[in-house]
This record gives structure tokens, sequence and C-alpha cells, in this order.
């Protein structure tokens, strides 16, 4: 499996190619090619930062010799009026890398100062914040970077590292017992160690998932269960498997999911429905 750093370079130099093609004409029809110089990050709103790691790597990527001064890093509160970076390097490398840039801070900024509104309301209590698979094809692993960078947790990053039996899994398979006992014996044939999560719908799933999975799932999810409900779910599963509660939750009532006691609370809105930050990068004289 790849890691973090070798896919993010692959990101990286895909996201280059489709910008730049065969050339940054616009650049190239009137920038010589040692002209060298300088760029500011400019910070335009307030929030939280992300994706300085990021920039230094694709100017670095672009240019080894850039000169990338960091002036606040990853997770840094950010103010209107402040700066983030500079970076020296030749003007063609600032011109060709600026987009890039300022589209992955963008949009990593927007969803760590989102997730840290969520994760600033869990303060205090047990509950844990996670994003989920709702992403952007090709991104996700810089939307689940920022969520990190947040104060959130990441879910599953995709369909290899965890048996997640979602509603439709159950359907289609003939009920959460076959369902379960189909992906252990896959698990123990395949993948052992691979985890399994099963989604239930109600307090009678809950308790044919005790019934049938101690010892061959690890978590239990709870759809669009309300905090009452999720409460007694609780008392049911008496902390013999993880708890998931999902569904409908947002920033005017994740408090009231903490309340109960959960382990984890997943919202999807952490990332699909982020806005980017407003940042730019200006030529330094």
């Amino acid at each position: 499996m790849r890691t973090y750093d070798q896919m993010l370079h692959h990101l990286i130099g895909e996201a280059l190619k489709e910008d730049i093609g065969d050339g940054d004409h616009s650049t190239l029809s009137c920038i010589d090619a040692k002209a060298t110089g300088k760029a500011v990050l400019k910070i335009k709103q307030d929030g939280i930062l992300a994706g300085v790691s990021v920039a230094e790597k694709i100017f670095k990527m672009v240019e080894p010799s850039s000169i990338f001064t960091a002036l606040k890093s990853d997770g840094d509160e950010m103010k209107y009026g402040e700066k983030a970076f500079t970076v020296s390097s030749t003007i063609q490398t600032i011109l060709q890398c600026e987009r890039l840039v300022l589209n992955i801070m963008q949009r990593m900024s927007g969803i760590a100062t989102l997730t840290h509104q969520y994760s600033s309301l869990l303060k205090g209590y047990h509950s844990k914040i996670l994003d989920t698979r709702k992403t952007t094809p090709n991104f996700r692993l810089l939307e689940k970077e920022a969520v990190k960078i947040g104060g959130g947790y990441n879910h599953r990053f995709a369909l290899y590292d965890m048996i997640m039996l979602k509603d439709n899994h159950i359907d289609f398979c003939g009920g959460i017992e076959k369902a379960i006992e189909k992906a252990w014996l896959y698990t123990v044939e395949h993948k052992p160690g691979l985890r399994i999560e099963v989604e239930t719908r109600s307090l009678e799933d809950v308790q044919k998932v005790i019934a049938v999975g101690e010892g061959k799932v690890f978590r239990i999810m709870l759809d669009n269960f309300t905090p009452g409900l999720i409460s007694q779910a609780l008392q049911l599963i008496n902390s013999r498997f993880e708890t998931e509660a999902s569904g409908g939750i947002n920033l005017d009532n994740i408090v009231e999911y903490a309340k109960t006691g959960v382990d984890y609370i997943s919202v999807g809105a952490l990332i699909h429905q982020a806005k980017s930050v407003d940042l730019s990068l200006k030529a330094e004289l």
C-alpha cells in the first residue's frame, strides 16, 4: 500500500499535468526562464489554516532549490491580513504553481475551519468527530488530511481498509446475520485482521448484531437514530462494541448526540459542505 507521501507526490504530479499541459504559455510568453522573484501568501478570511506543508512540497517538487519560509503552520488560527508563507524561486515556477497551491489551500482551509467548529463543540465530551467517504474523487487524501488538521478524525480511507456493511449490503445479502457471517468468513479467508462495522437502522437491528457479532464486528453504526434511541442502544450494547452515530447530525444538534456518550459521530458535511477560504498569492516586489 502506498504511503501518504507517495500518494501526495502522485496527486501533485497529476494536478500539475492537468493545469500546465504542454506549457504555461501565459508565463512562457513574457517571463524570462532565469528571472527570479518572491511571492507571499496573503490571508483574506478568518479561519483555520491548512495546506502549508503541501504548498511547500508543490514548489519544491517543481523547483527543488525554491526557498519556502512558513510564517504560520497547518492548524493555526488565521486572521484577515496575516501572511502564511513566502516563496522565492524562478518566477516561472511561482506562476505555474500559483493556482494549484491556492486551490489546495483554500479547499483544505475551508474543511479544517468547518471541522474545527464541530470539534470545538465536542470539547469535554467522550465523543469524537469522524469524516466519511463523501469526498471529491482524486482529492480525498488532502480532504481527509484537512479534517485531521481541523481537530477531527478519519473514518476508513476507502473501500479497501475496512468492511462496512451498510443498508444496501445487508438488504442485497438477505439480512444482518447473513451479511455478518459472510463478511467474517471473507476476512478469515482473504483479509485477516480487516475490521467489520455494521450499520443498523433500528433497535431490533442492534440486537441482531449483538446476538451474532461478538468477536466479529468491532463497531455498530446507529444510522439516523435520535439521541434518545442512541441512549437506548448504548444500554443494549453495554460497551461490547464501539459505537458510531450517523445521519442528520449538524452544528445545531451535535451536542445532543455527544451527551449520549456515543464513541464516534460521523458527519459527511465536514467535507462536502465546507466552503473554501479566501487566500491569494501575490508578488512581493
